[in-house]
């Protein structure tokens, strides 16, 4: 008994420290992008989306909110505040929802995270969460037009944790905490790939998740998405070994839409700004967008 523990921890630590290899470079590279930005872009490209108040671009400003929205580098509590500032400085709420959907989905961090994944699998998830944005901010275009979707009462200015006047150490602090908040969450993502890759059969998977099931797979995909996702870095190693055990793209697509649309932080910061009603149709828009992406990434792919 004790010789096979023995055997099956060796196995693990050897998938560990390979998928570990693999992804720590892109993690390390991604965490420190994530905090240039945050320190010494994030104003800029916050100061550029209240700016597009005082333009008329109509409905075709929610292109550039939904581009701005994936620049952004915020988390979603970070982002409603801010969010409730460009409400009142006048920005409208289709501009508003397609820069918070998109802000939701991804970040300059994450993109470089799912580089890690391939070119293919970067674009697609780069295009996908940019027309999720578009999509939302169209819908709320046309649905809520002459009344408020969003109830931002109550929110104040967000606050700002880099405020260090040495710029090297205010960057260095945003590193620390944006480490301690991704770091234990991108470890539980490799040994859960480490767990997956020894015990999980590859015909298994791609049977359920790959090319030959796109249908049932896009929907199983969309539906695990929910549960599974707790980090975006964290679930990047899980992704490369579904991958390349035969997982089609379009289920990865719908996989990395509803999970990080439906994260727990997102759908608690949602909620308070949504109100019941609305949010329930924001879960409704995000698993039919995500299903109908993954079908029709498998179309195309």
């Amino acid at each position: 008994m004790i010789e096979i523990i023995q055997r099956e921890a060796v196995y693990l630590w050897y998938y560990f420290d390979l998928q570990l290899r693999q992804i720590l470079p892109y993690y390390v590279f991604g965490i420190v992008l994530g905090s240039v930005i945050s320190v010494f872009v994030k104003d800029h490209i916050h100061g550029l989306f209240r700016r597009m108040g005082d333009t008329k671009l109509g409905v075709l400003g929610i292109v550039p909110a939904s581009i701005l929205g994936i620049a952004s580098p915020l988390c979603m509590y970070g982002t409603i505040p801010l969010a409730a500032s460009f409400s009142r400085s006048g920005i409208r709420d289709d501009w508003l929802a397609a820069f918070m959907m998109s802000s939701i989905l991804l970040n300059p961090q994450l993109i470089f995270y799912s580089t890690a994944l391939g070119a293919a699998a970067l674009a697609v998830r780069v295009v996908s969460c940019f027309l999720c944005g578009i999509a939302a901010g169209l819908l709320i275009r046309i649905f809520y037009k002459n009344k408020p979707f969003f109830d931002f009462n109550g929110f104040d200015e967000p606050h700002n944790h880099d405020t260090d006047p040495n710029p090297f150490l205010r960057l260095l602090k945003n590193i620390g905490r944006n480490i301690k908040a991704t770091g234990l969450w991108f470890l539980l993502g490799i040994a859960l790939s480490a767990l997956f890759q020894r015990y999980v059969p590859a015909d298994s998977f791609a049977a359920l998740f790959g090319k030959n099931n796109e249908g049932f797979g896009v929907l199983m995909a969309a539906t695990i998405g929910v549960p599974l996702y707790a980090c975006g870095g964290g679930t990047i190693p899980l992704l490369q070994a579904w991958l390349s055990d035969g997982m089609s793209m379009g289920s990865a697509a719908a996989f990395m839409l509803t999970g990080s649309a439906t994260k727990i932080t997102n759908l608690g910061a949602l909620k308070i700004v949504l109100g019941i009603k609305r949010f329930l149709l924001y879960i409704v828009f995000v698993m039919v967008f995500s299903m109908v992406a993954g079908w029709f990434v498998n179309l195309i792919y």
